[in-house]
Formats: structure tokens, C-alpha cells, sequence
């Protein structure tokens, strides 16, 4: 196991050394500052998906579905955070309860 995690820790520092590496006018060029830009939006919203309709190896839609739908019209309306994350956990919460 702690071969795995050597190996998984060389692995990160190789990684973060490469992209330390990239020469300035490369990071510089518009394509890649637009999907510098993009790539975190779309692992986040990759991490919500699979979390929220994954069981497992399954697909399943559920409460946490319902409360994703509800904080994703509440955006939709320009709701402040707060109110968009109650919304979700409150609706979330009530399908539970039935």
C-alpha cells in the first residue's frame, strides 16, 4: 500500500513540476486561457452529477436529484447563495420525509 501511495505522491509532484514547466507564451495564447478558464466549471459540475445520480455502479434518481433540479432553477432566478443551498436541502430534506 505504501508503494501505491509513494507512487501516487511522485506521480502529483511530476505533474504539478510539468505544468510548471510550460513556457509563459503557451499559457498566454487566448485557446488555452479560455480552457484554463472552463476545465474547473466542468469538473465541478462532473463531481455534482455523478454524486448526485450515482449509486454505486448505478444510476439512480432520488431526493438529492429533486434538490440539484430545485438550486438549479433558484440559479436560474438569480437567487443569493444561501437562499439556492436551502432551497435544495430543504426540498431534498422533505422528499425524504415522505
Amino acid at each position: 500500500m505504501w508503494a501505491a501511495i509513494l507512487l501516487a505522491a511522485g506521480g502529483c509532484y511530476l505533474l504539478k513540476l510539468a505544468g510548471l514547466s510550460v513556457p509563459r507564451r503557451v499559457l498566454e495564447h487566448p485557446r488555452v486561457e479560455r480552457a484554463a478558464a472552463r476545465v474547473p466549471v466542468a469538473l465541478l459540475a462532473a463531481l455534482i452529477a455523478t454524486s448526485t445520480l450515482a449509486d454505486g455502479r448505478a444510476l439512480v434518481l432520488d431526493e438529492r436529484a429533486a434538490g440539484v433540479a430545485v438550486a438549479g432553477a433558484a440559479l436560474l432566478l438569480r437567487a443569493p447563495f444561501l437562499v439556492v443551498v436551502a432551497a435544495a436541502t430543504v426540498t431534498t430534506a422533505l422528499l425524504r420525509l415522505v
